[in-house]
C-alpha cells in the first residue's frame, strides 16, 4: 500500500511539472500556431537563472524564482520580436528549423556561460521537509509543484476563456486581418501571449527541477517530451493538456518504479496507443 500511495504522489507531481511546462507550448502551438520546439530551451534558461541567483548570490527561493520568469521573459521577448514573428503564418517546417536552430543556439551558450555540469536550486527549509498526513507523510516539495500546477491550470484556464486578453487572443487566432480592422493590436497579443508561455516554462522549469534536472542538454534531452504531451492532450487545449500530463506521468512514474529496466518504454507505448485513439488528442479541435 505504501508503494501505490508513493506512486501515486509521484505521478501526480511529475504530471503537473509536465503540466507547468509545456502547457506554453501548448498555448503557442494551439493558438498561436507555432510549432517552437525551442519551448524547453526557455525552460533551462529560466532553471540556470534561479540556480545562479540562489547558489551564486545567496538570493532566496522565491526571488530566484521571480528572477527566472523576469529574466525568460526578458530573454525571450527580443527573440520573438526579431525572430518568431517572422514565423508567423509560415509552413511548419519552417517553424521547426528555425526553433531547433535556437534550441541547439541556447545550448552552446548555456555550456560557453555556465558550464556543462548539472546546476541545482537549494530549496528553501519549507520545502525540504514533509507533511504527516498520520498514515503516510509526503514531501513538501511535491505538494508544492502539484498546488503550483492547480493554480496554474485554474489561472490560465480563466485568463483565455473569460478575460478580455482571451477574446483578443482567440479573435487573432480565428481571423488576425479581421482582428485587426477591429482595432485588436494582434502583434502586442502575440507578444504577450509568448511571454506567458516562456515565463511559464521557466516557472516550471525552476519547480520541477528536482524531477527534471537543469543541465546544458536539457532543452533538447526534454524536447520531445513536452511535444509529445501537448499532441496528446490537444494543442490549445488547457484540460487536454492537463489529462495528457497526469496520464502519461502516471504510466511513466509506475513503469519507473515497478520496471525500472525498461526506461521510457512504456511512457512511448501509451503515446503509440493514445495517439491510435485519439488521433487529434484528448481535447484536440478541427481545423
Amino acid at each position: 500500500m505504501q508503494t501505490v500511495f508513493s506512486i501515486a504522489v509521484d505521478a501526480l507531481a511529475y504530471g503537473m511539472v509536465l503540466f507547468v511546462i509545456s502547457i506554453g507550448l501548448s498555448v503557442t502551438m494551439g493558438l498561436m500556431r507555432v510549432v517552437n520546439l525551442a519551448h524547453g530551451a526557455f525552460a533551462m534558461i529560466g532553471g540556470y537563472i534561479a540556480s545562479y541567483a540562489t547558489r551564486d548570490l545567496g538570493l532566496g527561493y522565491g526571488v530566484g524564482v521571480l528572477a527566472a520568469v523576469v529574466g525568460t521573459i526578458i530573454i525571450a521577448l527580443p527573440i520573438e520580436r526579431f525572430l518568431y514573428r517572422r514565423i508567423y503564418g509560415a509552413p511548419e517546417l519552417t517553424h521547426v528549423l528555425m526553433t531547433i536552430g535556437i534550441t541547439f543556439c541556447v545550448i552552446g551558450i548555456a555550456n560557453y556561460a555556465m558550464g556543462p555540469t548539472l546546476k541545482t536550486i537549494p530549496l528553501p527549509a519549507e520545502l525540504q521537509g514533509s507533511a504527516d498526513l498520520g498514515f503516510r507523510t509526503i514531501p513538501m516539495h511535491r505538494l508544492f509543484a502539484i498546488a503550483s500546477g492547480i493554480v496554474v491550470a485554474v489561472c490560465l484556464w480563466f485568463t483565455i476563456e473569460k478575460t478580455g486578453f482571451g477574446v483578443k487572443l482567440r479573435a487573432s487566432v480565428d481571423n488576425a486581418a479581421m482582428a485587426a480592422a477591429l482595432g485588436v493590436r494582434t502583434e502586442i497579443i502575440y507578444a504577450l501571449s509568448f511571454a506567458v508561455a516562456v515565463g511559464l516554462a521557466a516557472f516550471g522549469g525552476v519547480v520541477g527541477a528536482e524531477l527534471l534536472p537543469v543541465e546544458p542538454y536539457y532543452a533538447l534531452r526534454y524536447m520531445v517530451t513536452f511535444l509529445v504531451v501537448v499532441s496528446v492532450g490537444g494543442a490549445g487545449s488547457i484540460p487536454g493538456a492537463l489529462i495528457a500530463c497526469l496520464v502519461l506521468g502516471g504510466i511513466d512514474t509506475t513503469g519507473r518504479y515497478l520496471m525500472p529496466e525498461f526506461g521510457e518504454f512504456f511512457f512511448y507505448l501509451a503515446v503509440i496507443a493514445l495517439i491510435c485513439v485519439f488521433p487529434r488528442g484528448f481535447a484536440g479541435r478541427k481545423n
